[in-house]
């Protein structure tokens, strides 16, 4: 028994979610009633994961920003950072609107049988623009109001830096509590192939492989989207701007890809990705500590191409044909709610009232169809997901090769 245990912890991360996953979609097929004494395990582990979103993106971006050191160098990086995330979310939002024009994944889709799901209205551009400057920061730490956080992150670290030799203090008790946190995301890591285990046993009992019968124009969109993303505009990104060889980036990156299919979630991927980038890309600690957050937060590819998917599907399943106007509409919109999207599962549904409501489509039509979507969103959001932790990983290499204005270091693999 003693052996078998260390050689199951002696495999790699990924094999041991892989493994999970398949004992998952086993054990939600052939025992669904009993999925319900495992979901623990997964509640567990959700909630082991948010208990560290809100420390990691305070503590890392704040040590992030004081690892810099250099104020005009973390100007660069920030620069730098969200003008990558705007062009790849921008892209996404555009590959998403083709999937959808080209393949009419909505016509003749029944959204009429679909329950409405009750939403609040849609919260105006110019308020979610005005509410990354946190009124309470304590609030904002509490709520979890993801966009404060890291402006306020930011703001503190910066102000470490130009206090200069009075800071330095807050910045060592920084980079020590950053190191403590990783510690904890070791421990809590060892736990994921049995959340994985847990969720997606649950999620098979309760929709069953018809999930891909049912919607399958959809997912297929989805699965084309995530990989036309990652061909087209991180795999340019690699080669041209960050100069990675894509085989040895990709396998580093496998384990932060594996959970982000898992968990459905850019904020439970920042752990690990962080751990990848520092560890096994050898990308500089401060530069990784100050993107991959701010990453976690803006960088949503899978969100924005599922979000321009998404808004051509619903007008074709209300019989709408959307003209070039409507569609450059969808495009800006669809742009900056990706930004504004809460780092969780199934968020990126929620965001579709803002950009519908955009080009005249009721709150009551916008109901219907995620109505329709959301028994079969989360493996959709699985997916998806796993452009997002693509693209964070690669505008940190990026970034990175900018900030050094050099040839990355090696990269295990």
């Amino acid at each position: 028994m003693g052996g078998w245990l260390r050689r199951w912890q002696a495999m790699a991360l990924w094999r041991r979610v892989l493994v999970g996953l398949i004992a998952g979609i086993a054990f939600g097929l052939l025992a669904p009633s009993a999925t319900a004494y495992t979901a623990f395990l997964g509640d567990l582990f959700v909630r082991l994961i948010r208990m560290l979103v809100v420390p990691i993106v305070f503590i890392s971006i704040a040590s992030g920003v004081t690892a810099l050191a250099d104020p005009r160098r973390l100007g660069a990086v920030g620069g730098r950072t969200v003008a990558l995330f705007a062009f790849t979310t921008a892209c996404a939002v555009m590959i998403g609107m083709a999937m959808g024009l080209l393949i009419e994944p909505g016509a003749g889709a029944a959204i009429g049988n679909g329950e409405a799901y009750q939403l609040g209205e849609p919260v105006p551009v110019y308020d979610q623009l005005m509410g990354i400057v946190p009124v309470n920061v304590v609030e904002a730490l509490v709520s979890g109001d993801m966009l404060a956080i890291i402006f306020f992150s930011i703001a503190f670290g910066f102000a470490t830096v130009l206090a200069g030799e009075e800071g330095r203090p807050v910045a060592v008790l920084l980079q020590s509590a950053a190191r403590i946190l990783f510690r904890l995301v070791a421990l809590v890591m060892e736990f994921t192939p049995y959340g994985v285990f847990s969720l997606i046993a649950v999620a098979v009992a309760q929709n069953g492989v018809a999930v891909f019968a049912n919607i399958g124009w959809l997912a297929l969109c989805v699965v084309i989207g995530v990989i036309a993303q990652m061909a087209l505009v991180h795999m340019p990104l690699l080669a041209l701007v960050a100069r990675r060889h894509m085989g040895r980036f990709y396998r580093a990156a496998v384990d932060a890809l594996a959970v982000a299919f898992a968990t459905a979630s850019s904020a439970a991927t920042l752990p690990v990705a962080l751990r990848i980038a520092i560890d096994k890309m050898h990308i500089d600690r401060g530069v990784a500590s100050t993107v991959l957050p701010i990453g976690a937060s803006i960088g949503k590819d899978g969100t924005a191409m599922y979000v321009g998917l998404l808004s051509v599907f619903s007008l074709q399943a209300l019989g709408v044909t959307p003209d070039l106007p409507m569609l450059g509409i969808v495009l800006l919109t669809g742009s900056l709610a990706a930004f504004g999207t809460a780092p969780i599962p199934s968020a990126s549904l929620f965001m579709l009232a803002a950009v519908l409501a955009s080009v005249g489509v009721s709150t009551a039509q916008t109901a219907l169809v995620i109505g329709f979507v959301l028994p079969f969103d989360r493996l959709l959001d699985m997916t998806r997901t796993v452009a997002s932790a693509s693209a964070n990983l690669t505008v940190t290499a990026s970034v990175a090769r900018w900030d050094r204005g050099g040839t990355p270091k090696t990269e295990e693999g």
